[in-house]
């Protein structure tokens, strides 16, 4: 009995943890807004910032067309 119950907790504790990812708002130099699950990350090789959209994809855009990035609330 108590290891289903453990592994129900495990879980939840997973669960909300998962959900604890800070979102940013990126601006572009061209106007558009850009919503991201978690920081951005810039590539300095590359001169590209990796991020994942609002739907789980990762997309990159270069790093030179980004003018703001905020946290969001």
């Amino acid at each position: 009995m108590k290891k289903p119950l453990m592994c129900l907790c495990a879980g939840v504790m997973l669960f909300t943890l998962t959900g604890c990812t800070t979102d940013y708002v990126m601006t572009t130099k061209q106007g558009q807004t850009i919503v991201t699950q978690g920081k951005p990350q810039l590539d300095k090789e590359t001169g590209m910032t990796s991020y994942t959209d609002q739907d789980g994809n990762k997309r990159e855009i270069n790093s030179n067309d980004v003018a703001e990035l905020i946290e969001a609330n």
